[in-house]
């Protein structure tokens, strides 16, 4: 009788472990979603704020008497520094989205051991179209793209 009450003690100790694991993930989950929009939006923040410099570089650099040559590499650094934050930004997407995975791995885990096999399904990868991240890493691409041509066709020839 003994071994039935210490077995139940260990049930109750596992599934109380368990419970407290698992609100664990969802709560790290539920960062990890937060995180990639606080990543967007000092990417926003920094981009525009380059950008800004850029077109007050190209359109005072005559003003400052600084010379063509070094007004369009002060644009070409300009837009390298946006592509770095850029690169950054996207890395930090990325690892959050590994991370995000992992933890929905583990979370299935516990809920096959807990509730039942097959209770929440994996992720896919062949999902990741429908994945906000997705469109988030298309946005930082597109946009640094767009800068680098719009400076490259308008901004760097008309510094003369």
């Amino acid at each position: 009788m003994a071994s039935d009450a210490g077995s139940r003690t260990d049930d109750e100790t596992r599934h109380d472990f368990a419970l407290e694991r698992y609100r664990y993930i969802l709560q790290q989950i539920h960062a990890v979603n937060e995180n990639t929009y606080r990543f967007l939006g000092i990417y926003q923040t920094l981009a525009t704020a380059i950008v800004a410099a850029t077109l007050a570089l190209f359109v005072g650099y005559r003003k400052w008497e600084i010379s063509p040559d070094v007004a369009r590499g002060g644009v070409i650094g300009l837009l390298i520094l946006a592509t770095v934050v850029a690169a950054y930004t996207a890395v930090l997407v990325i690892v959050g989205s590994l991370t995000w995975l992992d933890y929905r791995n583990e979370e299935c885990d516990i809920t096959d051991e807990m509730v039942r096999q097959g209770f929440r399904e994996r992720p896919q990868a062949k999902n990741f179209f429908r994945w906000y991240e997705t469109y988030i890493l298309l946005f930082i691409l597109t946009s640094v793209v767009m800068m680098w041509l719009l400076a490259g066709i308008f901004v760097i020839p008309a510094m003369k």
